[in-house]
C-alpha cells in the first residue's frame, strides 16, 4: 500500500470511529424533544441511551474475531452498512420501543465495525513513526467524538429535527463504505480460526447482566435486583476467564490483557470513558435545564471542549516520542480532575464564562493528553492473529465503562438531588456537581494506574521499530 494510500484509509478510518464514538452522545441533547414526541416515559428515555451501549460493550469482543476470522475489510463493510440501516429505522421510530430497538442494533453493527476500523489501523500502520502519528490521531479523533456528538446533536435539533441525529449516519455511511472500497485492504488472522461460542454468549451475558444492574442503581444500591444483576455479572466474567484460559481458541486470549502495561492502558481507557460519556451528559442537563440554553446553544456552550482536544492533540503527538506515554497518562487524568473538581462548584445562577468555561478547557488539554498515546500504547505489541480481539478490547473498555460511569453517576445524582423539586435548579445544580466530584475521583485513580502499571523506558513502551504487524490476505 501506498503512502498516500494510506493517509486516506487513515482518513477513513478516522470518521468512522468518529460515528461510532458520537453516536454515543449524539442523541442527549435531542432526547427532550424526542421524549416529547414519541411519549417516551423517563424509563425509556434512559434506554435510549443504555440499549446502544449496552449492546456495544457486550457484543464488541465477538465483533473483533468475526473481524479476525471473516475479515477485517468485510466486516467493516457489514458493519457500516448496517449502522447507517439502523440509524435510519431510528430515525424514522414512530414509538419508544423501535427507537430503543435501533439504538441497540446500532450499538450491535457498532461493534463489528469499530474493532474492525482498529485492526485495519493496525495492520495499515504496522510500526514506526507513522504509526505513532496514525495512532495518535485515531485516538484523538476518537476521544473528540462525544463532545462532537454534543455539538452535532444540539445544531440538528435545533434547525432540523431530533430524528436527524439519527439519519445524519447515512452520510458517513456513504463516505465510509466508499471510502473502504477504495483505500482499504483485506486482512484476516491465519491457521485455525474456530469461534468460541460458549466464551462469547458468556461473555456477552456477564457484560449485559453488569451493566443492567448498574443501570438499576439509580433505585437504589441495595435493592434485590440491582445487586443480583451485579454479582450475576461479576460471576458469569469470572466463569468467562475460566473458559478462556482452557480452549484453544479463545475469543478474548488472556495474553492480550495479562500484559501488565497494556491492562493498564485498558483500564485507563474505561475511567476515561465513563467521563466522556457519563460526564458529559449532566454537563449537557445543567446547561439546558438550569441555565436555560437552547438545544443550539448547549451545542456551542460545549464547543470549547473539544477545540482544546483538538489544539492539543499535535503538541502531544509532537511530545510522545520525547517523553514517552508515561507522563502523559499521568499528567493527562489529573488535568481532567482539577477540571471537574472545578465544574463541581456550579451554582444555579452562575454564569458561563465563569463557572463552564474555564473547566471545559482545561478538561479538553487532559483528555488530548491521554487520547493521543492510548490507543497507540493498548495496542503495542500485539500479533497480527489478535488485532481484532485487542481492538474490540480496546473499545470495550471506553464503551463498558462509559455505560457504567452513566449508572454511577446517575445514582449519585439521584442520592444527592433526594426529594427536591424538578423545578429546584439549586438542587439540580448541586446534583450535577455531585457527579463531577465522583468523576474527578475517578480520574485521579486512572492517574493512579499509570503511575503502577504503566512503567518502563520510552524506547520500551514506545519503540520507533516495533515488531511490524503483517497484514495477511
Amino acid at each position: 500500500m501506498s503512502s498516500r494510500t494510506r493517509w486516506w484509509a487513515l482518513f477513513v478510518l478516522s470518521l468512522t470511529q468518529l460515528v461510532v464514538v458520537l453516536d454515543g452522545t449524539i442523541v442527549n441533547i435531542a432526547l427532550p424533544q424526542a421524549q416529547a414526541d414519541l411519549g417516551l416515559t423517563d424509563g425509556q428515555r434512559q434506554w435510549v441511551i443504555t440499549a446502544y451501549a449496552l449492546a456495544f460493550g457486550a457484543l464488541l469482543l465477538l465483533g473483533g474475531r468475526i473481524a479476525d476470522y471473516w475479515g477485517r475489510k468485510r466486516t467493516f463493510m457489514v458493519g457500516m452498512i448496517g449502522f447507517g440501516l439502523a440509524s435510519v429505522y431510528g430515525g424514522l421510530a414512530q414509538n419508544g420501543i423501535e427507537l430503543i430497538i435501533a439504538r441497540g442494533l446500532q450499538g450491535a453493527f457498532a461493534a463489528m465495525l469499530a474493532p474492525a476500523a482498529l485492526a485495519l489501523l493496525t495492520v495499515t500502520f504496522p510500526s514506526g513513526r507513522d504509526r505513532n502519528t496514525a495512532f495518535a490521531v485515531f485516538g484523538t479523533i476518537a476521544g473528540a467524538g462525544a463532545a462532537v456528538g454534543l455539538l452535532l446533536g444540539g445544531v440538528l435539533t435545533e434547525f432540523a429535527d431530533w430524528r436527524w441525529c439519527l439519519l445524519v449516519n447515512v452520510f458517513f455511511v456513504i463516505v465510509g463504505v466508499i471510502g473502504a472500497l477504495l483505500f482499504l485492504t483485506e486482512s484476516k488472522a491465519e491457521g485455525d480460526n474456530k469461534y468460541d461460542l460458549v466464551g462469547a454468549v458468556v461473555v456477552i451475558l456477564g457484560l449485559g447482566s453488569l451493566v443492567y444492574g448498574f443501570s438499576l442503581a439509580e433505585a437504589g444500591w441495595g435493592r434485590l435486583d440491582t445487586v443480583g444483576f451485579l454479582v450475576l455479572g461479576v460471576i458469569l466474567l469470572a466463569l468467562f476467564v475460566w473458559i478462556e484460559s482452557r480452549v484453544a481458541q479463545p475469543l478474548l486470549p488472556l495474553r492480550i490483557v495479562a500484559d501488565k502495561v497494556r491492562g493498564g492502558a485498558f483500564l485507563i481507557q474505561a475511567v476515561a470513558g465513563s467521563v466522556m460519556i457519563g460526564a458529559t451528559l449532566y454537563l449537557t442537563l445543567h446547561l439546558q435545564i438550569v441555565m436555560q440554553m437552547s438545544a443550539l446553544m448547549s451545542g456551542l456552550a460545549s464547543l470549547p471542549l473539544t477545540a482544546a482536544i483538538m489544539i492539543v492533540a499535535p503538541f502531544a503527538t509532537k511530545l510522545l516520542p520525547r517523553i514517552g506515554p508515561r507522563p502523559l497518562l499521568i499528567a493527562g487524568p489529573l488535568f481532567v480532575s482539577v477540571a471537574l473538581l472545578y465544574l463541581s462548584r456550579i451554582t444555579a445562577d452562575g454564569s458561563y464564562a465563569v463557572q463552564v468555561l474555564p473547566g471545559l478547557i482545561v478538561m479538553g488539554v487532559g483528555m488530548a493528553m491521554i487520547f493521543v498515546p492510548l490507543q497507540n500504547l493498548a495496542l503495542a505489541g500485539v500479533a497480527p492473529h489478535d488485532a481484532g480481539a485487542a481492538s474490540a478490547t480496546a473499545n470495550s473498555a471506553m464503551q463498558i465503562g462509559g455505560s457504567i460511569g452513566l449508572s454511577v453517576f446517575t445514582a449519585v445524582y439521584i442520592s444527592a438531588v433526594g426529594e427536591a423539586s424538578p423545578t429546584d435548579l439549586a438542587a439540580l445544580a448541586d446534583g450535577y456537581g455531585a457527579t463531577f466530584v465522583v468523576a474527578a475521583i475517578g480520574m485521579v485513580v486512572a492517574s493512579g494506574i499509570a503511575i503502577g502499571l504503566i512503567r518502563g523506558d520510552k524506547s520500551v513502551l514506545l519503540p520507533d521499530s516495533s515488531q511490524p504487524v503483517l497484514a495477511h490476505a
